[in-house]
């Protein structure tokens, strides 16, 4: 447990259970076997308490160690593992962990390689891989089974993509980059012109050439199923630090500032500015041609139709209710406009009743 009181940089803290029977040999050479929740985590897991409302689960803990704020170290009855942000020592230790089965070394026999393709140093090739001719990919990057890296992409050091993963042509990303299955990067964007005179049985739209493409910058990450679409001029641009949740859609010339974070089944329309250090909450709807400024909070399966100019925390939509209280809810919905016409007239009377008076 002493490496990974190092590994995390945290303060180990016997409990009153620990003192009363303290290990031979030291805490610091106590196995740990694992990660579990404060619920049931054992004498072998660690486990960590970032959220005040649980405070009082720690009393009845069985974990081994509990990763901690100081604040809550005298609660822990085990081991505490103090730490100022106990959160982030967390995503620390679950790394120690990871299970996840690697790519691994060099070129499997089945991937294609262009002859000019530019492959750095350590990069793992996996089965079914396609890598266009002119692309380069950094060194130490994984790209496992089947993922397709078009012409002119350029790939920076230390990423991973995940099976089935495709990089359209001249995509960029930066160095650090994870980019989970199933996700394409630099697709058509939706960029279409009616073509109003069209007669049935003849085109009705003709396809805008999207010649721009997508610029992802350093240590962004991008869950599954997600499409960031090129741009139809101007680039598609996502910043430093972004996380970006599965099946999220970024249609073209949309601009992520750095530090924001989307959750799954966010809809981000064409030339949509988001700024930095944003949260954009699941499932909300954000238009096109629009713009938000840094440090805006947007709660879940909210609808931004319009331009936000101050951070804060915004929300749309009506909370949940038992089913028959929402049909009456939206009966009287549809009931505004007349109630309002009908305050309006109750005032005017009633101005001119005082003005008789």
């Amino acid at each position: 447990m002493g490496a990974i009181a190092a590994h995390i940089g945290a303060t180990i803290v016997p409990g009153a259970v620990a003192r009363r029977s303290p290990p031979a040999g030291g805490v610091e050479v106590l196995p740990v076997r694992g990660v579990a929740s404060l619920a049931n985590a054992d004498q072998t897991q660690i486990t960590f308490l970032s959220n005040k409302k649980y405070r009082q689960m720690l009393a009845d803990s069985s974990a081994l160690a509990v990763i901690v704020a100081p604040a809550y170290a005298d609660d822990v009855p085990f081991y505490a593992l103090v730490h100022n942000d106990p959160y982030a020592a967390f995503a620390a230790l679950t790394q120690l962990f990871e299970t996840r089965p690697g790519t691994p070394p060099g070129i499997d026999a089945s991937a294609v390689v262009a002859n000019d393709a530019l492959l750095g140093k350590d990069v793992c090739v996996g089965p079914g891989v396609v890598i266009h001719s002119g692309a380069a990919v950094g060194d130490s990057t994984e790209l496992a089974a089947n993922v397709v890296v078009e012409s002119g992409v350029r790939i920076g050091e230390r990423c991973y993509l995940g099976a089935g993963v495709t990089l359209c042509h001249a995509v960029e990303l930066g160095d650090d980059v994870r980019i989970q299955s199933g996700s394409v990067i630099g697709a058509e964007g939706f960029g279409y012109a009616p073509l109003r005179d069209a007669d049935e049985g003849s085109p009705h739209w003709r396809r805008i050439a999207q010649l721009g493409t997508v610029r992802i910058g350093d240590r962004v990450e991008i869950g599954a199923n997600t499409t960031v679409d090129r741009g139809a001029l101007d680039d598609t641009r996502i910043g430093n630090d972004v996380i970006i949740d599965n099946q999220v859609q970024v249609a073209h010339n949309v601009r992520i500032g750095s530090g924001t974070a989307i959750a799954g089944c966010v809809g981000i329309a064409g030339s949509a500015i988001i700024g930095r250090n944003c949260n954009i909450g699941g499932g909300v709807g954000i238009a096109g041609h629009l713009s938000i400024v840094d440090g805006v909070s947007v709660l879940g399966m909210s609808l931004v139709n319009r331009s936000i100019g101050e951070p804060g925390v915004y929300a749309s939509g009506s909370g949940l209710q038992e089913a028959s209280s929402w049909r009456k809810s939206a009966v009287r919905f549809t009931q505004l406009e007349s109630l309002n016409k009908r305050v309006k007239q109750l005032e005017q009377s009633l101005k001119g009743e005082q003005q008789d008076d």
